[in-house]
């Protein structure tokens, strides 16, 4: 499978009706039981977030999407996750299909105001991210986060692996899913970091990080284990969305 080529300088591919896939995820939701809450963070937008909680649950899980406007892939796997509902029976779960919906009608990285919000969890400057901070500490802690994103200069799919304590790791398993489906990343450097088989183990001193992902906060208040998946943007769009759900089924499963 071969790079599309259009990516020069930053992403430049597919868009999406942001609404649209979040109002068919809203509707795959509520057929299959699940709790729908609209957590209004300004006049300019709401962050939607999906709970299911299991009878007999002994995990909590928690699966985020659409942090960059220029991202397309994960909500749309998020989307598909949700209608096809293979969730598993004994977890107790948490969702937000969008964490940046005024980015995505200008098809950018940031927010309306032009902030990143995936640099914005240790200062906690922009409305999206105060809202959503609000709404994790209310919930329980995770025992796994997955986080979805893609990556314009990627030449294949990879992830992040956070994992201070060492718990059994599901990288491996994440990535001999997603390989029929995508091309992996198989870079010795990736983001400027040390990669072996398309997995990155970064750095969790948060000295050395001035600014925190989403992931990185949720290492710090809300799990110990977290996985940040990258889909590589300059391969076609269906063969992201598919990597991404298979890479999150492989998790969970």
């Amino acid at each position: 499978m071969q790079r599309l080529g259009k990516n020069h300088g930053g992403y430049h591919g597919e868009r999406i009706d942001i609404h649209h896939v979040c109002h068919a995820g809203v509707r795959a939701a509520r057929q299959h039981g699940w709790q729908v809450a609209s957590i209004p963070f300004s006049a300019h937008g709401e962050l939607l977030t999906f709970q299911r909680l299991a009878p007999r649950a002994r995990r909590n899980l928690y699966v985020s999407a659409g942090i960059h406007g220029d991202e397309p892939a994960g909500p749309l796997a998020v989307q598909r996750l949700m209608e096809e509902n293979r969730w598993p029976d004994d977890a107790n779960l948490f969702l937000c299909p969008c964490l940046n919906p005024t980015g995505f009608p200008e098809g950018r990285r940031e927010n309306l105001h032009g902030k990143d919000l995936n640099r914005d969890y240790r200062h906690h400057e922009t409305a999206e991210v105060r809202a959503h901070i609000a709404w994790l500490e209310t919930l329980p802690r995770f025992d796994l986060t997955l986080c979805l994103h893609e990556d314009w200069e990627a030449n294949g799919f990879y992830l992040y692996e956070v994992n201070p304590d060492g718990l059994p790791s599901l990288a491996e398993k994440v990535i001999k899913a997603v390989e029929p489906l995508c091309p992996i990343d198989q870079s010795e450097t990736i983001d400027g970091r040390p990669a072996a088989s398309g997995i990155i183990r970064p750095d969790l001193d948060p000295a050395k990080r001035p600014q925190w992902p989403e992931a990185f906060f949720l290492l710090q208040t809300r799990t110990r284990l977290s996985y940040t998946l990258e889909a590589p943007s300059d391969f076609p769009l269906p063969t992201r969305v598919n990597a991404l759900v298979a890479a999150v089924n492989a998790a969970l499963a």
